[in-house]
């Protein structure tokens, strides 16, 4: 299979969206265009509502992704943990794939002999290490977020730390809502060093309505064009659009 570009969203939040379209619908459309979405639901000393946990699981069932909900100490470890096991499970869902192709409908990595699976799961963590990574991160800052927001920073930092020992490049942005003037702000342009964000979160104003729908539907305009799916590999990519 060919080196292409991994493609997650990781969506950090603590509570129900209650404003513009379903936040389960549009992380099903990022789905489709080759970008998973992940969810990690941040606990203070609050309670998340069971609607709340129930919105985060569903945004990352539709999304195929993972989601975790988190109490704040907890946070740094799990950003890691999510994202490092949502880039596992994307390849393996890929490999698999690939071995229906060859193998036939009814063959997946679970069916294969023992050693004959463990060459397959080499292959899986080799990819993790070495395929490209597109990561934009979206981050809650409505009014019930204002005491989480110095985790979430030292989350994604140590996440950063945690990253730069893959082969493969990695780019990050960073999006938070709702926005100033409108559902979204960017608060840093893709990079392939997070540590920008140092002392952005202090800068941020919390408050206001959790427009998630509209700013997962934000984010997914936000990536790279290069290819149209993710998992493709450039030659792939070439023939495609006709290069």
């Amino acid at each position: 299979m060919g080196k292409g570009t991994l493609k997650q969203i990781l969506l950090l939040t603590d509570g129900c969206s209650n404003q513009g379209e379903d936040p389960i619908a549009i992380a099903a459309l990022a789905k489709e265009q080759g970008i998973t979405v992940n969810v990690i639901g941040v606990v203070d000393d609050d309670r998340i509502s069971e609607q709340g946990i129930e919105e985060i699981k569903n945004i990352a069932l539709s999304g195929g992704g993972i989601s975790q909900v988190v109490y704040t100490q907890q946070l740094a470890k799990t950003v890691q943990m999510v994202t490092r096991k949502a880039m596992t499970q994307t390849i393996h869902g890929v490999v698999n794939r690939e071995l229906t192709q060859i193998l036939g409908q009814d063959q997946e990595i679970e069916d294969l002999p023992p050693e004959k699976r463990g060459q397959v799961m080499e292959v899986v963590d080799e990819l993790g290490e070495t395929m490209d990574l597109e990561l934009l991160i979206l981050v809650d800052t409505s009014a019930s977020m204002k005491n989480k927001l110095a985790m979430v920073q030292e989350a994604l930092t140590d996440l950063s730390i945690s990253l730069n020992s893959r082969i493969g490049s990695n780019k990050f942005s960073l999006y938070s809502f709702p926005g100033k003037r409108k559902d979204v702000d960017k608060l840093l342009s893709w990079t392939p060093k997070i540590e920008s964000l140092t002392g952005v979160f202090h800068k941020l104003s919390s408050g206001g309505i959790t427009p998630t729908g509209p700013a997962l539907q934000e984010a997914i305009e936000m990536f790279p064009r290069k290819s149209r799916r993710s998992l493709i590999s450039d030659d792939e990519y070439q023939e495609e659009s006709g290069m």
